[in-house]
């Protein structure tokens, strides 16, 4: 394992904690949530927050342990520019504006995951061995 392996593990974790904290968030204050759901307008705000729930632990979980990285991200980065779209999109705020522009990055991020897959250290990474190891003549 190269360092540039390490560095390209620790960057999809970092980004999978966002995803995992904001989720269990949710699931800890699930009124609350619902409610800033609903007040932006989201259509059927409860479903709505048990999907945001089911992306966030699940996509993030994926993410962390580079389960179907490249797939995970893509979904990931998709609802990052949607959550950006819905909830950050007042300009004039700065604070909602910094929001949104870290939705972009995280997304961006994301896309260069989704481009480069999990390398090393990654769930990804022991199937292919394990998949490529299943093909291979036995020895004898």
């Amino acid at each position: 394992m190269n360092a540039s392996n390490s560095v390209a593990a620790v960057g999809r974790i970092a980004l999978a904690l966002i995803f995992i904290l904001s989720g269990v968030g949710k699931l800890a204050a699930l009124q609350a949530t619902q409610g800033y759901i609903q007040s932006v307008g989201v259509p059927l705000p409860a479903l709505a927050l048990w999907g945001a729930i089911v992306v966030e632990l699940g996509g993030g979980l994926a993410l962390a342990a580079g389960f179907q990285t490249r797939a995970t991200a893509l979904a990931l980065a998709g609802f990052s520019v949607l959550t950006a779209i819905l909830f950050h999109a007042q300009f004039a705020d700065q604070n909602q504006m910094i929001h949104f522009l870290k939705n972009i990055a995280i997304m961006g991020g994301l896309l260069q995951v989704a481009a480069y897959g999990a390398p090393a250290f990654s769930v990804d990474r022991l199937t292919k061995r394990t998949s490529s190891r299943m093909r291979e003549p036995l020895a004898g």
